[in-house]
């Protein structure tokens, strides 16, 4: 727990932390929506401190990943 009791949101691109998760195209929009429409907070239960999640986009993820950046069944959703 961090930051007034929300819970600290970290990427794990190769699924292999534990604990409860949540789904994520690589895309700085998706992003920006799933904030817009408190996702993390419905997705964690309660309040989510995502800045880990927002530093891994701006600094790993382009822009705008386009719809070739995600493939069906291609495992690199994060």
């Amino acid at each position: 727990m961090d930051r007034g009791g929300a819970q600290r949101v970290v990427v794990d691109p190769r699924r292999r932390l534990p604990g409860r998760g949540a789904w994520l195209h690589p895309d700085q929009a998706c992003l920006k929506q799933a904030v817009k429409r408190r996702a993390f907070h419905r997705a964690f239960r309660g309040p989510a401190d995502i800045r880990g999640v927002d530093d891994y986009f701006s600094t790993s993820v382009p822009a705008t990943a386009g719809p070739d950046t995600v493939q069906a069944e291609s495992g690199s959703e994060i």
